[in-house]
């Protein structure tokens, strides 16, 4: 079936005529000859609208009565089998009436629309979800009814009913929107001119982005590239340089000539994740531009000018900003520049050279390529690359008559590789400058000067020495090539499987930061946190010893945000490293802050829980309370009524009454106490060792006579319980059997030894439980089968199970074979405890106790 289109009149507010446009709408389809029909429009007396309504085929509503109050609602099923190809469902956040379909309006349109009925409706931008916040902020009202924005962006078509503020008060103050009394009071509040303004540039600008997301839908379906100016969007070209900030500042005031202008940061990153710009710079711009109200991206690309322009093309950009190049005068002799390819190459995107404060001046000398090797390595690179040539001209100064010149410079080219291997660059270099040397001295004619004879050997010298440096060069970049692979493929997998144990949910704050001590080898890592921008910092979490209290008295402090700061001790850390350690307190706020909202979670679902239980205690005792309590009151006020002589059978019959009432009030509130208890976490039981057989006949007085069959073997371990706690239990499950077995059917209660717990099993041949509810029958104010009130307020189990959990033991429920339910009790048997050697079987019938 085809899914039906949507339709969504969307308004600032209240009265700029949504639902009269819906009605427009549905009477230009009418003369179409579409079959339309009214399945909710709320005309509020408005005479306009209700002219539109006039000769609509109107579904009749439904009618909900919720708390006294008969509500009408929309008859989802009515329009379903009515069928027509449109139908007008105003206020689509609404929120139904309970008992209803669907809890909100709009899944009762996602219904219609599955069933390829086209949708008019309409919404005021107040309601969207995502701009709860905002709307609060300006009106100081929260909105309780809200629609998520994704039912409203997927719609087909969305309007806009747009009116003035001025035009909107002018027809609350006619009385066209509310009622007279309630005028003024709208207009000192929510119409204010304010309120309303900004709503609109709200809806507009909501509007406006969803306007563009079809723009750029379109732009793709057909391939174009070319801009098309229809907003400004400014596109910022950072390379990670201090002039990055000016420029960002230069492309804000741009953006603030032309309301609705964005800008879009961007920084081209090198395909083999050598990013060559400064990574806290870059930090510090993104923050800045996001202040600004812009956004950052970062984009692979090895060739800047087109991977800049193509970024700049795919969001439509029309202006691009980057700032005068750094290069020296002598190095535009190796190509015209980044800014001058972008400027020849942007065809209709105007671009912007913002001269700095850098412009010119260079990029700085590279940093020493040694300085990542560590010491030692440099140390023996030097030692290799001059000692090396050295040591290999006096063993062949040696050897007589000598390999010959060839294999002489082969030689030395050796030791100049086995520089750059070990030690860098400048190493390799001074080996082959002084291997060239030691070879035109020793071994090239004449010897023993650095007179050359022969012209080829000044070219072979020269041969050399280019080889010499070249190789070097070649094998010094491999060999950091790949101490930077390494690294990097050490810090994903560190990121991967930190990812990977957050996302599982295996790790706590205290466990992060304790992998972020080993892995860095701190001596303490620590979470600080304060309230308020300028507020005292506290802590967290943390891990090691001697923990920092304030960020600046750490060795290494990374900011989170403004709340939080990750701070370690124990030595300071090279800013290679700061990259995966903002990844780890990044991923340690969100952990700390999952672990406060699960917090939250579990006491929100306590308060629930607290809740639903005293709502169904007050629903309970109204009527198992006020019975037994009418009972013994009528019991009573009979037999001191002066004006009937009963006889001493009557007067019998009375009194045993009261006292049933008694005991129903007695186990009542008896259990209700309990649970309380069980509730607010003060039951403490006192454990002492006891004999099953001593404690479970004591439970069962109370129950009808011959109604119970015991088999409780005196040779049992002696089990570690609180005695009371344990006859409690064990009186409320058997008491619930025994209601539910049929009449002529004994309860069995029998115990064995189980290794170290002893099992108390209470069978009878009642109707039984079905396996999806057996744990129901544990919960409080649970009576199974809908039983009548009169049986009690179905604590008994919970109460019998709470107080089995007390104890250490627990309580499940079984299958009877062959039909019924066995409730079965496991205990802690006491260590150490030996048995007693006798084995009885008894039969209990005790007479009743009050319960």
């Amino acid at each position: 079936m085809t899914r039906g289109t949507l339709r969504i009149y969307l308004g600032a507010a209240p009265g700029v005529g949504k639902t009269y446009a819906m009605l427009a709408e549905a009477r230009r389809r009418l003369e179409r000859d579409t079959d339309v029909v009214v399945g909710y429009v709320e005309h509020h007396a408005r005479p306009r609208t209700e002219e539109l309504m006039a000769g609509l085929e109107e579904v009749p509503r439904r009618h909900l009565e919720h708390r006294g109050r008969v509500l009408a609602e929309m008859d989802v099923d009515a329009i379903l089998r009515r069928a027509p190809q449109s139908a007008l469902v105003d206020e689509l956040a609404h929120t139904n009436a309970p008992g209803s379909r669907n809890p909100k309006r709009w899944q009762d349109v996602e219904e219609l629309l599955r069933a390829g009925i086209d949708v008019v409706s309409t919404v005021n931008i107040q309601h969207l979800e995502s701009l709860g916040d905002v709307v609060e902020s300006i009106t100081g009202v929260r909105q309780q009814e809200t629609v998520p924005d994704e039912v409203v962006r997927r719609a087909d078509q969305i309007e806009l009913v747009d009116m003035s503020p001025q035009a909107l008060r002018r027809r609350m103050a006619h009385g066209n929107i509310y009622p007279p009394d309630r005028v003024d009071a709208a207009l000192s509040h929510w119409f204010r001119p304010g309120n309303l303004t900004a709503l609109r540039e709200l809806a507009l600008l909501w509007t406006a982005d969803r306007a563009d997301e079809y723009l750029q839908q379109y732009r793709a379906d057909h391939r174009i590239s070319a801009a098309w100016q229809a907003r400004e969007r400014i596109v910022v070209g950072l390379t990670g340089g201090p002039e990055g900030r000016t420029l960002i500042r230069r492309a804000a005031r741009m953006a603030a000539k032309a309301s609705g202008s964005e800008i879009l940061a961007v920084h081209i990153v090198r395909s083999d994740g050598l990013v060559s710009g400064s990574a806290k710079e870059l930090a510090v711009q993104r923050t800045l531009v996001e202040d600004l109200g812009g956004t950052f991206h970062s984009v692979v690309g090895d060739e800047v000018p087109g991977a800049l322009l193509d970024f700049a093309r795919g969001v439509n950009a029309t202006q691009i900003v980057l700032g005068s190049s750094r290069r020296k005068t002598w190095q535009y002799a190796f190509g015209p520049g980044v800014g001058a390819t972008v400027a020849r190459e942007s065809d209709d995107i105007d671009v912007h050279i913002v001269t700095h404060e850098q412009a010119a001046k260079g990029r700085g000398l590279p940093a020493s390529r040694g300085a990542g090797l560590g010491r030692s390595r440099v140390v023996a690179g030097w030692l290799t690359g001059v000692a090396g040539p050295a040591l290999l001209t006096v063993l062949l100064d040696q050897w007589h008559p000598g390999p010959g010149q060839s294999t002489d410079m082969l030689l030395f080219l050796t030791m100049t590789v086995a520089a750059a291997l070990v030690g860098g660059l400048w190493p390799a270099l001074a080996s082959a400058l002084l291997g060239s040397l030691l070879l035109n001295f020793f071994f090239t004619a004449p010897t023993h000067s650095f007179t050359i004879a022969e012209p080829e050997n000044i070219i072979a010298i020269m041969i050399f020495v280019v080889v010499g440096v070249a190789v070097a060069s070649v094998v010094d970049l491999a060999a950091r090539r790949t101490q930077q692979a390494a690294r990097l493929r050490a810090e994903a997998e560190i990121l991967s499987h930190l990812a990977g144990s957050v996302l599982r949910g295996e790790n706590t704050a205290e466990a992060l930061l304790e992998r972020v001590r080993e892995t860095f080898g701190m001596e303490s890592a620590v979470l600080l946190e304060r309230s308020a921008g300028h507020g005292p910092w506290t802590r967290a979490a943390g891990v090691g010893s001697h923990p920092c209290l304030r960020p600046e008295d750490a060795d290494v402090e990374v900011a989170v945000n403004d709340r939080l700061t990750l701070a370690l001790t124990g030595r300071v850390l090279p800013a290679a490293d700061r990259r995966v350690l903002s990844a780890f307190a990044a991923q340690t706020a969100v952990v700390l802050d999952r672990e406060r909202l699960a917090g939250e979670a579990a006491r929100a679902r306590e308060l629930a829980e607290g809740n639903r239980i005293r709502t169904a205690l007050l629903a309970a005792v109204s009527h198992d309370l006020r019975t037994p309590l009418a009972g013994i009151k009528a019991s009573v006020s009979s037999l001191r009524s002066e004006d009937v002589a009963w006889s001493p059978q009557d007067e019998a019959e009375l009194l045993a009454g009261i006292e049933d009432g008694a005991d129903r009030l007695d186990h009542l509130v008896g259990n209700l106490l309990d649970m309380s208890r069980l509730q607010t976490g003060t039951v403490t039981p006192l454990i002492r060792v006891v004999d099953v057989d001593e404690v479970v006949p004591m439970a069962l007085v109370g129950v009808p006579e011959n109604s119970v069959a015991l088999d409780v073997p005196e040779t049992l371990p002696m089990v570690a319980v609180d005695p009371g706690l344990l006859e409690r239990a064990v009186a409320n499950i058997v008491e619930n059997a025994v209601k539910y077995s049929p009449d002529g059917q004994k309860v069995l209660v029998a115990a064995s030894a189980l290794g170290d717990r002893v099992e108390v099993r209470v069978v009878d041949r009642g109707p039984g439980v079905p396996d999806a509810a057996k744990e129901h029958i544990f919960e409080p104010f649970q009576r199974y089968g809908d039983a009548p009130r009169g049986t009690g307020v179905g604590l008994g189990l919970a109460v019998a199970r709470g107080f089995l959990e007390a104890v250490g033991g627990t309580l499940q429920a079984e299958d009877t074979p062959g039909g019924g339910l066995t409730m079965v009790l496991t205990l802690p048997a006491a260590a150490g405890a030996p048995p007693v050697h006798d084995r009885r079987e008894k039969t209990h019938a005790p007479g009743p106790r009050g319960r």
